[in-house]
């Protein structure tokens, strides 16, 4: 089902709260881009994409997963998933496993030289994030991701309401 969304009142007919949640909108697609910045300037120097190393990372840290798993948890259509899985393939960072369950489906797990490579790099891309969301102590850190989350799952079931 696809939602419906109202067409915006023009500025005139407009009220705080719209106001509101448009500046809202605004300074998070800002900030996740600056922050996004400092995350793809990291790791092009390794000659990745964020969507390669979030393959890196999903396997480093969860072991072999099925490649639906893969797509949904670095959020890429199915097609993505196996073009940067085949790229990382090439690569020999990460090779493909049988399911022994389904003969269709396959894994997608490092190799011995993609969990070196990730061991390596996943601090220096840690501390280029720690630096990236710097602007923020420790304690608005945590209140961000609690009001963020909140803000997402918010507008997840909203979008399931059709609105």
């Amino acid at each position: 089902m696809t939602p419906r969304f109202r067409p915006a009142p023009a500025a005139a007919e407009r009220d705080d709260g719209t106001d509101l949640a448009l500046k809202l909108w605004v300074v998070l697609a800002r900030s996740f881009r600056a922050v996004e910045a400092h995350a793809e300037a990291d790791i092009a120097r390794h000659d990745l994409t964020l969507a390669e190393f979030g393959v890196l990372e999903a396997l480093h840290h969860k072991g072999p997963l099925l490649l639906g798993d893969l797509q949904r948890r670095i959020l890429v259509s199915s097609g993505g998933v196996t073009w940067l899985v085949n790229r990382l393939v090439k690569r020999g960072l990460v090779e493909r496993r049988p399911c022994d369950g389904d003969k269709r489906a396959r894994y997608a797990a490092l190799t011995a030289r993609g969990e070196a490579f990730v061991k390596r790099i996943f601090p220096e891309h840690a501390e280029a994030i720690r630096v990236a969301v710097g602007g923020l102590g420790e304690a608005e850190q945590r209140i961000a991701i609690s009001l963020l989350r909140r803000l997402g799952m918010g507008a997840a079931a909203r979008a399931g309401e059709g609105r």
